[in-house]
């Protein structure tokens, strides 16, 4: 759809600096293997623990065990990698960033929440509500009351969503999904755990608009394991 592409490089209101620089894909299939041995069809089991940890400074929910069921690649340059994996339970997805190799050094792991998810049928309510019209870019954004700080842009005012371009695989076929994405982040009260807010405006290859909504939490690579 061309009016997507049109809207999504719309300069963003009040903006004082150019954009953030846009991340390019290639065209590199998700490996066999992944960081911390995930891969398609493996089990992935939680900190029994994590519940109890979280519980008054965070309201992301920890699953018990989960298979993988899908499994992406963002390649963000300069031997960058985001991998994410997406559960049978689809609720439950998780997002691993490596540096050098794909399975390379871990910088660091999220486990996502969906919150919501939004099939877009016109220019109209994508404006309403990812584009200039939303609050999504502002540099901070309440959700359930609480405030989340903008993780990309400088600007003093609504900046523009970030491109990223996911390459996916599961077990019946591979595709892509072309992101534009805001992430916000909080302090939990937690030793190096964070709470994020990302959206997600995606176009896969029919065209077809959707707005994602997911809550995140930062894990220490110890806290799940493969089988």
């Amino acid at each position: 759809m061309g009016w997507f592409k049109q809207l999504m490089g719309l300069e963003a209101p009040n903006t004082a600096t150019n954009t953030p620089s846009k991340w390019t894909a290639n065209e590199t299939s998700p490996p066999a293997t992944g960081p911390l041995g995930l891969a398609l069809g493996k089990g992935v089991m939680f900190d029994t623990t994590l519940k109890l940890l979280l519980d008054g400074n965070s309201t992301v929910t920890i699953p018990g065990s989960q298979q993988i069921w899908s499994n992406g690649t963002i390649d963000l340059g300069q031997s960058t990698w985001l991998s994410r994996y997406y559960m049978n339970d689809e609720e439950f997805w998780l997002q691993v960033h490596t540096t050098g190799d794909i399975a390379g050094q871990v910088e660091s792991v999220i486990l996502f929440n969906y919150l919501s998810y939004i099939t877009i049928s016109s220019e109209a309510e994508l404006r309403r509500l990812a584009g200039p019209q939303s609050l999504i870019g502002l540099p901070t954004y309440t959700h359930n009351g609480v405030e989340y700080t903008r993780e990309w842009g400088t600007e003093n005012g609504q900046t523009e969503l970030v491109a990223l371009s996911e390459q996916l695989k599961n077990p019946d076929e591979s595709y892509s999904i072309e992101h534009r994405s805001m992430l916000y982040a909080r302090e939990t009260g937690l030793t190096d755990r964070r709470e994020f807010l990302l959206f997600s405006v995606e176009e896969d290859a029919e065209g077809t608009i959707s707005l994602s909504t997911s809550l995140g939490v930062s894990l220490y690579t110890t806290d799940l394991n493969t089988f």
